[in-house]
């Protein structure tokens, strides 16, 4: 009777960290939506094309890390799944899964990581959801923004 308890509870977790890996995609492609937008818009009339591509990057890399993130809770909720499965068939299929997962993890992350070490950055993520900025950078100029332009 315990064990049956045990399995169920067990079960629930893990379904419970499925769908907190399912609002966290569902979060990320709202935010990468919210943030292609403007830069679509703006890409439209943009003079410069590096900075085009640097913000879409940005969109993208941050929405990597939302999906690296969502994948570790996945796998999370795969070893719950391993810890109850009666066969050794259904360990299998988990095993094989959880295989999946942690290589697209760690190949996203590799993906991050040199993003990172091309734009001379930290792979680790921005200070916080309000830290990219759409408008494009300030032209070269003087130290208090005006452009300064050769005659």
């Amino acid at each position: 009777m315990l064990t049956v308890a045990i399995k169920q509870f067990t079960l629930w977790l893990a379904t419970g960290t499925e769908a907190i890996a399912g609002a966290l995609i569902a979060i990320a492609v709202i935010e990468a939506t919210i943030r292609t937008v403007p830069i679509a818009l703006r890409s439209f009339r943009a003079a410069n094309p590096a900075w085009s591509h640097e913000a879409k990057e940005e969109v993208r890399l941050r929405l990597g890390r939302w999906l690296a993130l969502a994948l570790e809770f996945e796998l999370g909720a795969d070893i719950l799944r391993t810890a109850i499965a009666p066969t050794w068939s259904e360990i299998g299929q988990l095993a094989a899964i959880a295989a999946v997962r942690t290589a697209l993890n760690y190949f996203l992350q590799q993906e991050i990581d040199k993003a990172a070490v091309r734009r001379g950055g930290s792979s680790q993520p921005d200070s916080g959801p309000s830290s990219f900025s759409i408008a494009p950078p300030p032209e070269v100029g003087a130290p208090n923004g005006d452009v300064q332009r050769q005659a």
